[in-house]
């Protein structure tokens, strides 16, 4: 099976609609609503009832939101809002807790996805230092260029540039140049700006060697809002074999990071 597969495994039962990481973050941001209802704690059966979601699915979601620390179940069962929903919902250094909770999620998908794991955003017309999770069986690629300025040539780079406008891509390149850092590298800025054109945005953002010889990347979205941001990660190329499947992993994995940025 090709590397450029959308991300996923067979398809749902018949009848049954595909839950996307957006549509888990919509069912969850529904679920914490209604806790955030009931300060004395709801009960599951209730949370079924008003947030009009399956049983089994909302199992899922209670699960996730419970690990995420958004929710915290009581001893009699029922549920209330939890300590991380709190700190990014209170105003007060919202920054500091979202990068600390943005820090929790990174090191949990490194040690699922086996692999150096990066959250990147655009803003203000220019990448952001990228937060990386990362170990010592899990190596960060040597960063030789700064991410910021080699946007052309990195998985993560592509796919924050990808989720722009024509325009604001050309203000891009027009304000960072776009140099052969290895010889698989895109420069010319007509085929670059192809290749975003037709990035189909359910398909990882590949960087097969073209920012660091030795290394292969792959980048999924993170939609949230107007927020232009991704997950990544990154492998030795010996492990090139892993990458399809490691960025299946994180694209399925990314609702927790969506959530962080929506609250």
């Amino acid at each position: 099976m090709s590397l450029l597969q959308p991300p996923g495994g067979p398809p749902e039962e018949s009848g049954r609609e595909p839950v996307t990481p957006l549509g888990s973050v919509q069912h969850a941001l529904r679920v914490l609503e209604t806790v955030s209802r009931h300060r004395n704690g709801v009960t599951e059966e209730v949370l079924a009832r008003r947030a009009e979601l399956p049983a089994d699915r909302l199992d899922q979601l209670l699960r996730m939101l419970c690990r995420e620390g958004y929710l915290t179940r009581l001893e009699d069962g029922s549920y209330v809002v939890g300590e991380a929903l709190m700190l990014l919902s209170s105003g007060m250094d919202r920054s500091q807790a979202l990068r600390a909770r943005l820090q929790s999620t990174l090191d949990e998908l490194r040690d699922t996805v086996g692999a150096a794991v990066y959250f990147g955003r655009y803003r203000d017309g220019e990448l952001e230092s990228a937060q990386v999770a990362d170990g010592p069986t899990t190596p960060a690629v040597n960063q030789w260029v700064d991410f910021r300025s080699a946007a052309h040539a990195t998985a993560l780079g592509k796919c924050l540039l990808s989720q722009l406008d024509h325009d604001r891509r050309l203000d891009h390149l027009s304000r960072h140049r776009i140099p052969r850092l290895t010889s698989r590298t895109i420069t010319d800025e007509r085929l670059l700006l192809t290749a975003l054109d037709r990035q189909p945005s359910t398909v990882p953002v590949l960087d097969l060697q073209e920012y660091a010889v030795g290394t292969v990347c792959a980048a999924v979205p993170v939609t949230a809002g107007s927020a232009v941001s991704c997950l990544a990660l990154s492998l030795p190329v010996a492990q090139a074999h892993r990458l399809r499947r490691a960025a299946e992993m994180l694209s399925q994995r990314a609702a927790p990071v969506m959530l962080s940025l929506a609250i």
